[in-house]
């Protein structure tokens, strides 16, 4: 006779209690509320007169207007550090994924003489902070004479974004089995071959984490791109919006109006790579 008081017991077990449901319920509200107020606040910053973001107003906004992002876009170079920056981001995204692909697909799969070395070097690259790194940074770029060009950022770039996205793929390439290589190979596939046409598209999750990854960190970044590009005509949006703040006075309208237009692009390329995201960083970090 099959007993019906384990499943009830579980059951109850697993019921929570009034008080334990409005504490979740009001816990997960109040996450929320933090979460999207700095968003909230931006967007209806930007949407408020000059006057009343100078007088710190947090009344409501009674007469919303679109006069801050027509100045942004029509009074300022905004559309041409935002081409910089998609140029920048997409060349980073790019050969980012690229190295990283075949630098973890390398280490996953072949053993050849300094393999501990490479493999400590990915890992110890991801160490260093961005402050120490301007300077030598510099100084190569400046003696290949690329300041103020943008193969010094993307390099840049690349120095910190292909170490981590090589370690993570280097764990997504772990859980293809190993019997689909030597299947290309009885095929007559060569190692490229294999990788190229059977490895890579069974990587997908992990080369949006990888694309996405690169493109958000050049994207966002402000220290390089501060130090690297001297000229206004070369600015990327990060560095542009430092223009609409001066020594004893900030141009919050504008500088608020800028922010949400940058966000715009990173939310799409998010939404684009979001169903991959997930199953790319727990593969990456379950094996890695």
């Amino acid at each position: 006779m099959v007993s019906r008081a384990a499943p009830a017991a579980a059951w109850s077990r697993d019921r929570r209690s009034p008080g334990r449901s409005i504490a979740l319920h009001l816990t997960l509200i109040a996450a929320s509320i933090v979460s999207v107020f700095p968003v909230a606040w931006l967007v209806l910053t930007s949407l408020k007169p000059r006057t009343v973001i100078e007088t710190a107003s947090v009344a409501p906004i009674d007469h919303p207007t679109l006069a801050n992002y027509t100045q942004v876009l029509g009074e300022t170079r905004f559309l041409t550090w935002a081409a910089n920056s998609v140029i920048v981001s997409l060349t980073t995204a790019v050969l980012g994924v690229l190295l990283s692909a075949t630098t973890g697909y390398a280490v996953s799969r072949f053993r050849f003489p300094g393999f501990r070395s490479v493999m400590w070097m990915l890992l110890i690259t991801q160490m260093f902070p961005v402050a120490i790194l301007i300077v030598p940074i510099y100084n190569l770029m400046a003696g290949l004479g690329l300041i103020n060009q943008f193969p010094s950022l993307v390099i840049a770039y690349l120095t910190s974004t292909v170490p981590f996205c090589a370690w993570m793929m280097k764990g997504y390439f772990d859980t293809v089995p190993v019997t689909i290589d030597e299947a290309g190979r009885v095929d007559g596939l060569t190692p490229f071959g294999t990788f190229w046409r059977l490895i890579l598209p069974l990587a997908k999750p992990g080369l949006a984490v990888a694309a996405f990854y690169s493109f958000i960190t050049a994207w966002a970044e402000v220290a390089y791109a501060t130090a690297f590009m001297t000229g206004d005509d070369k600015y990327t949006l990060a560095v542009g919006l430092s223009q609409f703040v001066g020594q004893h006075k900030a141009e919050w309208g504008l500088l608020t109006a800028s922010s949400v237009l940058i966000a715009i692009p990173a939310a799409v390329v998010f939404l684009l790579v979001q169903r991959h995201l997930v199953t790319g960083l727990t593969a990456g970090a379950t094996k890695a």
